[in-house]
């Protein structure tokens, strides 16, 4: 075993829970581990619908960031499948999931491409709650037994790398897309935009 990964097992075992560790505790980071990825999807749509053009575009950049970096993901894990920790018998497992490769993260990953692009759209509200909800979800999945520490970082850098790839493309036609899709959403909408119950 090299370094980096006896320092990442490590590091698992300092925050997966134990037997020992209350089960209150457990099942408030299961129900993180789980359902607060939902708020993001959530978030986005509030900013589409409550948002200016300017958030709107930056909302659509993160969605297409997201897909990047989810297919990204997905690539690493069939080039180089790493092993959960309960797949290799290590800390104690509260969550059932899938053997799959766990790095990266893909709910790293989305957390993070998410809350990159919109701090840097200047979205900030928006992306310092999906960066705290992503901390958590990241501190969650380790401490229930589905994640190493090191799979949180490797979904940061996928996001990093989705983000770069995507910018020159944006540059060239991220505005126009964005363009299309208000347009499209005017029509669809009109009855509650025309009411104010909705941004134009």
């Amino acid at each position: 075993m090299n370094t980096l990964e006896a320092y990442n097992h490590a590091l698992f075992l300092m925050i997966n829970a134990t037997p020992a560790t209350p089960a209150w505790q457990i099942d408030v980071a299961r129900s993180i581990a789980i359902y607060v990825v939902y708020l993001v999807p959530l978030a986005l749509i509030a900013i589409w619908l409550f948002g200016d053009e300017r958030q709107r575009e930056v909302a659509v950049r993160a969605f297409c960031v997201t897909l990047l970096a989810l297919g990204l993901s997905q690539i690493i894990g069939v080039i180089w499948p790493h092993p959960r920790p309960f797949v290799i018998g290590i800390g104690h497992t509260y969550l059932e999931h899938a053997p799959d490769s766990s790095f990266p993260s893909d709910h790293g990953t989305f957390f993070a491409s998410i809350a990159l692009t919109l701090l840097l759209g200047g979205v900030t509200r928006y992306g310092v709650a999906i960066l705290l909800s992503g901390l958590a979800v990241a501190w969650a999945r380790v401490f229930v037994g589905v994640h190493f520490p090191l799979d949180m970082v490797g979904a940061v850098a996928v996001a990093c790398l989705a983000f770069l790839l995507i910018e020159p493309l944006w540059r060239l036609g991220g505005a126009t897309v964005t363009r299309g899709l208000i347009a499209v959403y005017r029509k669809l909408l009109a009855w509650p935009i025309g009411r104010g119950w909705l941004s134009s």
